[in-house]
């Protein structure tokens, strides 16, 4: 028996109002929640078109096998970014047409399609994918953990689905039927969770290798700052609870014996320890720099697990990613816009000091859903150019009134080595005088892949924790 798929019925509605203005097919991006049980489906959104596409009405009808792989991919990317915590791209979906007049042969010729060209075509989409998601996370997911990716082939002359699956750590699996079923109202059964995390976190530059570029340097800080973000002690609603607990655990029941959630928010906070334990042996390096980077703010981090009997666990877990990935999608963002603004490297690691404005988080909800999405904005960015992001990327209206932007106030120092030791001991004290506004709007043909992340280098003895949260 295969994976369950339940899905939104506003999410069917969708696929089957796809207009296909012509052309052989549509594709586009599954988005959800996974469960050891189940998966939950509540969003999905086309791949958005090419740019010389739309300026070409004339354009001639794609091919099957004409499917830009890097242009999806990309499109991924950025919708990833407009994930809060728990919710996952979970698959593809391909609307192709058969301009058929017999019933039967229609159906004949969309099983035969499905075994060959549009089958083969979902499995290279889905797991190129997954693949470029990888590279970006900070995380990677527990054994436990489903690794099964769903994809779905309508027909459009005759509305039939056929959903199958794919092991994304088989690249030699074989597809899996897979059952996708409707239900209204999915997307109001959420448990939202929410947490503000304080950082300060600082990067020394290396010089020793002329291969260390910047980005390289911050991403492996980054990955060294993650270790503390998920070894971290995390608490919900100011209680620490045992991780094989229920979520919703002492909440009222109604008359139908089912578990009614009476504060679908929940507050969470974080210690974080600050050192490795007493029986691991912390040593010093001396390390020549040429510059260092230093992250320092606050977060606003967000995180949903469906209302279904959720774990501790699960909750947490979503929770730990929504803040590596939030943090780490601001830096790359951030770098984005200096190679967008020509801004060179090494003119950045010439100044004695340069100060930037991270983005702060913008939150909208999903039309009828309890669910928020999520997008970044510099300050010189207008509300409509944010709507307009989330418009292309999504395919789904929004209301400028409906976005809800975080307050935060984050700024990333880059020094160089000139002033490398006033950095090093002022980063607590000193605030940017005049902090360089960089302004980016998130457009996919950007299509550019600049990965940047910061770390945390704390050497201390003993063991501390340190409140990462109001």
């Amino acid at each position: 028996m295969g994976r369950t798929y339940i899905v939104e019925e506003t999410v069917g509605q969708y696929l089957s109002n796809l207009n296909l203005q012509g052309k052989t097919f549509v594709s586009g991006l599954l988005i959800g929640q996974c469960s050891s049980q189940k998966d939950y489906v509540i969003l999905a959104t086309r791949t958005p078109p090419k740019e010389e596409q739309n300026e070409s009405p004339k354009h001639p009808k794609a091919k099957l096998d004409n499917l830009d792989e890097e242009w999806a991919t990309e499109h991924a990317n950025q919708v990833s970014r407009m994930l809060p915590g728990g919710l996952l791209v979970l698959g593809v979906f391909i609307v192709t047409t058969l301009e058929m007049g017999n019933e039967n042969i229609c159906l004949f010729l969309h099983s035969l399609l499905h075994s060959t060209g549009v089958c083969f075509l979902l499995f290279q989409l889905v797991f190129a994918v997954e693949k470029s998601l990888n590279k970006k996370r900070l995380w990677n997911f527990t054994e436990e953990e489903v690794s099964e990716r769903v994809t779905l082939h309508i027909c459009s002359s005759t509305k039939k689905i056929l959903c199958r699956t794919y092991d994304i750590h088989d690249p030699k699996s074989s597809a899996k039927p897979a059952d996708w079923k409707y239900q209204n109202g999915l997307s109001a059964s959420w448990l939202s969770l929410e947490c503000t995390v304080y950082i300060n976190i600082h990067v020394p530059l290396s010089a020793t290798s002329v291969s260390y570029t910047l980005e390289k340097n911050t991403k492996n800080g980054l990955a060294r700052w993650a270790k503390q973000i998920e070894n971290g002690v995390y608490l919900i609603n100011g209680q620490v609870k045992d991780e094989d607990c229920e979520l919703l655990e002492g909440q009222k029941k109604s008359s139908r014996g089912n578990t009614q959630a009476t504060n679908h928010s929940f507050d969470v906070r974080v210690l974080t320890q600050l050192v490795l334990n007493s029986d691991h042996r912390s040593t010093a390096t001396v390390q020549i720099c040429s510059g260092s980077v230093n992250l320092k703010g606050a977060v606003k981090c967000r995180a949903y697990v469906h209302s279904n009997k959720p774990k501790v666990k699960d909750a947490v877990q979503a929770m730990k990613r929504d803040i590596l990935n939030t943090v780490a999608d601001r830096c790359e963002i951030l770098f984005e816009d200096l190679v967008l603004n020509e801004i060179p490297e090494k003119k950045v690691m010439n100044s004695e000091k340069e100060f930037h404005i991270l983005p702060h988080r913008v939150f909208v909800p999903i039309p009828g859903s309890a669910v928020m999405l999520c997008d970044y904005k510099f300050g010189d960015e207008s509300a409509e150019e944010i709507r307009d992001h989330f418009i292309e990327m999504l395919d789904h209206m929004i209301q400028i009134e409906d976005l809800e932007i975080a307050e935060e106030v984050n700024t990333a120092c880059v020094s160089s080595s000139v002033n490398t030791e006033a950095s090093l001991d002022n980063t607590d004290d000193e605030q940017p005088k005049q902090p360089i506004k960089t302004t980016v709007v998130l457009k996919i043909q950007q299509n550019i892949g600049v990965i940047a992340a910061f770390a945390v280098a704390a050497l201390a003895a003993g063991i501390s924790f340190h409140y990462f949260s109001d």
